[in-house]
């Protein structure tokens, strides 16, 4: 972990910029569910527009469903600094704003409002690799800054399911609110891997479902992403996160990616 973990520096204040209904693993609610944010940025958060990273697209084939990889998206460093921010702000059963039945998401989550000396970054090193159109719609020149972190402990598992798509969310100015933009919808699930079987990481894979019904399997790289198309539709891509089986969690992150 990074050195943020050694408490060799002091951590900003942290603060809940919104509150939400939010899911239990089996169905019930949560009211009031918190979404954090620091009142300033760290310097752990204010990632390099360009590093030594060099970022490679894999296309997936599922038979016409759009679904690709990047390799190279962050560093470990960064990777590990995203994980002790959410550590940070703390693990919760409930996640904002998402209803899934019982039974699908059984794993913890902690939703926090990054800025765009994190997002942006991450945007300038791959955008010249995402779709630049979709159905019509254009890639927007920023991701949403709300950061959907889950932890998968031993047993964790994401049963099938597909993503619905989301508003653009940010911070305000003074940091005191998320707002949300009207216009803009997110098209693309980006699933960043923080950690993976290098870490110790045992199970926990992806599994993205084939048009023909077959599945996938992507296994989590530390520091690389995972695209699919999401939103309540045909051309959305069924997918699972498998059961974690070891002691070691894993932690990945859901970023949406926004079209206009």
């Amino acid at each position: 972990m990074p050195d943020t973990e050694k408490n060799t520096i002091d951590w900003p204040k942290t603060r809940v910029v919104s509150v939400m209904t939010g899911s239990l693993p089996m169905g019930d609610t949560v009211q009031d569910s918190p979404i954090f944010a620091f009142e300033a940025t760290p310097y752990f958060l204010k990632f390099d527009t360009t590093t030594q990273l060099a970022p490679k697209i894999e296309n997936i084939d599922l038979g016409g469903l759009l679904a690709f990889s990047i390799e190279n998206v962050v560093t470990h460093k960064e990777a590990d600094a995203i994980v002790a921010t959410s550590e940070r702000f703390g693990f919760r059963d409930e996640a904002p704003g998402i209803r899934t039945p019982p039974g699908m998401r059984m794993n913890k989550s902690v939703h926090w409002l990054a800025d765009e000396s994190l997002m942006g970054s991450i945007m300038s090193r791959i955008s010249h690799l995402l779709p630049s159109e979709i159905d019509g719609a254009h890639l927007y020149k920023e991701f949403s800054h709300r950061m959907n972190m889950y932890r998968y402990d031993q047993g964790d598992v994401f049963n099938r399911h597909i993503d619905g798509d989301w508003p653009a969310y940010r911070l305000s100015e003074d940091r005191s609110q998320m707002l949300e933009h009207p216009t803009l919808r997110s098209y693309l699930t980006m699933l960043l891997y923080l950690n993976g079987p290098e870490d110790g990481v045992e199970g926990g894979s992806t599994k993205i479902m084939n048009s023909n019904g077959s599945w996938v399997e992507v296994t989590p790289k530390k520091g690389s992403a995972l695209f699919f198309r999401h939103g309540l539709h045909s051309k959305s891509v069924v997918h699972m996160g498998d059961r974690v089986l070891g002691p070691t969690p894993k932690y990945v992150a859901r970023i949406n990616v926004l079209y206009e």
